[in-house]
């Protein structure tokens, strides 16, 4: 489907106690300023005392979770690969992971910036070893990895698997399933450590809604593998009382996708003149603040544990809205669309 893209604050608490730290081990990255906040911890709410990783949180739905996990009071590490020094090949200089760590502070958590690529082990390892080495465990892992936009039109959108490049589709499946595996099996040790773990597989698409074809081979796989990890994940975290979880947001207003129209996030419905079906788009806060519902749910691994589920699915079971006070539900109109029942209108999903 064209424009489907990667990228109510919760009121139940999570009454846990946190294991006791490990000694702290010196971090191989540097300091900032933004490091020195984690020592003063953030105020209360749902998730104070929490300590989160985004990874993939330069922009999008990535750094909209590492936002909406700050608000509840969490610490949140957020990792990518664009900084105010360094741009990836994502191209975009306008977001960068120092900006999302001011924006997590901003909201009333503690903002992180690790600067990572996720498809280097030994960066990986660095991070787990600063994150065990500042709080002995992690809780709450967001794997929200991908950064391959800019390959799919003139690759993979309108051609077959074979017309794609292979460099090309090699290099979505590093993005979208290499750095998902990598980020998990590093993190993973300090994550049962939690008394509560929860890792979270962010991707495009639910098991229900990629049981079609996601029309071309490397893109399907990419989409389809962290439901695959969630789910299996979720059998082995359940032995710590954990859970994984895989999440879809709908039709996503991330800020590549307002780019592309030549809109923002103001003006974003006139947008709507070049492609009707943005009608039904989300803002990335949506899925964000669901997750974060999700992250201070004390029942949410026996509610979610290894699923598939969507930000409009979230949003019903936690009672969130988008920033606009509405609850889309961008699956469900596309599988109406796509199933042929009549001509639904997108403003009858929101």
């Amino acid at each position: 489907m064209a424009g489907m893209s990667n990228e109510d604050d919760a009121t139940q608490k999570i009454h846990d106690t946190p294991k006791t730290p490990k000694t702290p081990k010196t971090p191989k990255t540097p300091i900032t300023p933004n490091t020195r906040d984690a020592v003063r911890g953030g105020p209360a709410g749902p998730l104070a005392g929490r300590v989160a990783l985004v990874a993939g949180a330069t922009r999008g739905a990535g750094r909209a979770q590492a936002v909406e996990l700050g608000r509840a009071g969490a610490t949140v590490y957020v990792t990518g690969r664009t900084t105010r020094d360094r741009v990836s090949e994502v191209g975009r200089t306008t977001e960068t992971i120092e900006g999302t760590a001011e924006l997590v502070t901003a909201a009333g958590g503690t903002g992180i910036a690790v600067p990572t690529d996720h498809l280097d082990e030994d960066q990986v390892r660095a991070l787990a070893e600063r994150i065990d080495g500042g709080h002995g465990r992690l809780d709450i892992l967001v794997n929200d990895l991908w950064g391959g936009e800019h390959l799919l039109i003139g690759s993979v959108f309108g051609k077959k698997s074979w017309e794609t490049p292979l460099a090309d589709g090699l290099r979505i499946l590093e993005l979208g399933v290499r750095s998902h595996v990598i980020t998990a099996a590093l993190l993973l040790p300090l994550l049962i450590r939690s008394e509560a773990p929860l890792h979270v597989e962010v991707t495009d698409g639910t098991a229900h809604s990629n049981r079609r074809y996601r029309e071309n081979m490397y893109y399907d796989l990419a989409k389809n593998a962290p439901i695959r990890l969630a789910f299996g994940l979720g059998q082995e975290l359940a032995e710590y009382g954990g859970a994984a979880v895989a999440v879809s947001p709908g039709f996503l207003r991330s800020e590549q996708m307002l780019a592309h129209f030549g809109v923002s996030e103001e003006n974003w419905r006139d947008a709507i003149a070049q492609e009707p079906a943005f009608a039904i788009a989300e803002s990335p806060h949506y899925l964000a603040r669901a997750v974060a519902a999700l992250a201070a749910d004390p029942d949410r691994a026996e509610r979610w544990n290894g699923r598939s589920t969507s930000s409009a699915e979230l949003a019903r079971a936690y009672g969130v809205t988008d920033v606009d006070g509405s609850r889309p539900d961008g699956w469900a109109y596309f599988e109406d669309v796509t199933e042929g029942n009549g001509k639904p209108s997108p403003e009858d999903y929101r």
